[in-house]
């Protein structure tokens, strides 16, 4: 079956994604495909973890850019690529270009997290900083191809690229043909794209949704506008996904394709990194895990059996510290509050044992005696506490005010 849409000459097709699939054999690993218990409770339907933060360089960015390298000519490949990335599809660019015998130069934002940073090098590539958002690293890259003779390996501005992410398509319904809905998230669209050929070719029944992070939605204002609409300084912990503009190509085939494009907050991010380490047991990237933001976030909009494929896996340490506590602090399982006490020996130690009844875990204390609107005897003191969830933090809040305590807001 060919794939054809309104347009009448589609820029990928069925037969592009499945050359892509044969080119892949041996290169790109067929990734797992995981249920989750949880999801599938919270939505009422079959819930499964399309796992691409399991591929080779920790996304899905492989598949894309050794198709898209693959095809370019001998003399093209003597001139080497550039590409620019915030690090998935630099480590893809990379550990392609390796395999293929082709130097490589990857710029990559400033602030890039150091381990994609440091990957990419180990792959092979040479690294370049520059700009504080992708779409200024990408022009920093494409001058640099206009002046060396490079070949910009765009990160999804491609037929070839999009054609080699669709085979995450091809995937999904060989491991679950009886999927209903695919969500996945968008950055520039090249995946959502690519996925959306392959599955709406073979299965147009299939519901695609695809996911942004509201700091960085490009797609729902381009989509109302009709074409590509560029957003302002995106900002969002999802770098993988923060992308100002549509890509070109991705967009008409996200526009004639995909069902429907949703956007996720920073909390609801965080709350789903959170439960994908906790319960599925999978260290996902914040872009990564947007298709299960977006299932939290509304999960009966949701038909079954649902595949949301995680796209990437690549996160700084010490960004997914500060995503777990927040995520933590959205799930309610952090609790801060300020309280006062008679300033008197003993009284911070019956207070902490009344949080050890309500079984609450301390994590802070801060004791404040000098503060002018304090009575003489009184002191205030700030507590930070770990805590079960949301119900949690009521019976905690409630068991201080029951023992007498001015829980302040």
């Amino acid at each position: 079956m060919t794939f054809r849409t309104s347009h009448p000459s589609p820029p990928v097709i069925l037969d592009d994604v499945r050359g892509a699939w044969k080119m892949l054999s041996g290169v790109a690993r067929v990734t797992a495909m995981e249920g989750s218990r949880y999801l599938t409770e919270l939505v009422g339907a079959p819930v499964q973890l399309k796992c691409e933060n399991l591929q080779r360089t920790g996304s899905f960015k492989l598949r894309g850019a050794y198709v898209r390298i693959s095809g370019l000519t001998p003399e093209e490949r003597a001139a080497g690529v550039v590409a620019a990335s915030a690090g998935n599809h630099a480590q893809g660019v990379a550990l392609a270009s390796s395999l293929l015998g082709v130097g490589s130069t990857v710029f990559m934002p400033v602030g890039a997290p150091m381990p994609k940073v440091s990957a990419t090098r180990e792959y092979g590539a040479e690294v370049r900083m520059y700009g504080q958002v992708v779409d200024e690293t990408l022009a920093a890259a494409e001058e640099y191809a206009r002046r060396t003779g490079a070949v910009l390996i765009h990160p999804f501005d491609h037929p070839d690229v999009i054609a080699g992410q669709g085979t995450v398509g091809l995937e999904i319904l060989e491991q679950c043909p009886e999927v209903r809905t695919i969500v996945v998230g968008i950055g520039g669209g090249g995946l959502a794209a690519g996925i959306a050929v392959a599955v709406k070719a073979l299965r147009p029944d299939v519901r695609i949704v695809g996911v942004q992070a509201a700091g960085a939605a490009g797609y729902p204002p381009s989509l109302a506008a009709g074409h590509p609409v560029a957003v302002e300084s995106p900002q969002t912990m999802a770098d993988g996904i923060r992308v100002g503009r549509p890509g070109d190509i991705p967009f008409r085939l996200v526009r004639d394709l995909v069902d429907e494009v949703r956007t996720v907050s920073e909390d609801e991010l965080s709350s789903a990194l959170l439960l994908c380490l906790e319960r599925a047991k999978m260290v996902v990237e914040p872009a990564g895990a947007s298709p299960v933001a977006a299932l939290l976030s509304d999960p009966k909009a949701f038909e079954g059996p649902v595949v949301a494929v995680l796209s990437g896996g690549n996160v700084d340490p010490l960004l997914m510290q500060r995503v777990l506590t927040h995520g933590m602090a959205a799930a309610g399982r952090y609790l801060s509050l300020r309280l006062r006490l008679t300033d008197r020996p003993g009284a911070l130690a019956t207070l902490l044992a009344t949080l050890s009844v309500a079984d609450a875990n301390v994590l802070d204390v801060s004791h404040l005696r000098t503060d002018p609107r304090l009575g003489l005897t009184e002191a205030e003191v700030e507590l930070h506490l770990e805590t079960k969830g949301p119900a949690h933090c009521g019976e905690v809040a409630a068991a201080l005010r029951d023992a007498g305590y001015l829980v302040m807001d």
